[in-house]
């Protein structure tokens, strides 16, 4: 059974930083292409970045780029998202997703965490 396990969010002051780990069971974490997504209320699920098996080919939403960085520990079996500069329109339930392919669109994730809570305050 394959699970997404995000974790790291919570409250921080505009400026602030956090570190969301996602750690992965139930797949081969370097098989997989893996993703961040966010979703703020009332609003879809958006693409934040995503990195390759390697580690090597990174991709960002505009928004995001200069800010955030997605990284990943293959032995570990876990993907990060680190987060500076935090804004409040930054405030979203993150989420960590698993995908074959190398991509920014959501239906070709094929596995889904739970998602973590990151609130920015002004």
């Amino acid at each position: 059974q394959v699970q997404l396990v995000e974790s790291g969010g919570g409250l921080v002051q505009a400026g602030g930083s956090l570190r969301l780990p996602c750690a992965a069971s139930g797949l081969t974490c370097s098989n997989y292409f893996m993703g961040w997504f966010r979703q703020a209320p009332g609003k879809e699920r958006e693409f934040v970045a995503s990195i390759s098996f390697s580690g090597s080919l990174t991709d960002y939403t505009n928004s995001v780029k200069g800010r955030f960085t997605i990284s990943r520990d293959n032995a570990k079996n876990t993907v990060y998202l680190q987060m500076n500069s935090l804004t409040p329109d930054d405030t979203a339930v993150y989420y960590c997703a698993a995908t074959r392919t190398f991509t920014a669109t959501r239906r070709n994730y094929d596995y889904w965490g739970q998602g973590t809570q990151v609130t920015v305050s002004s």
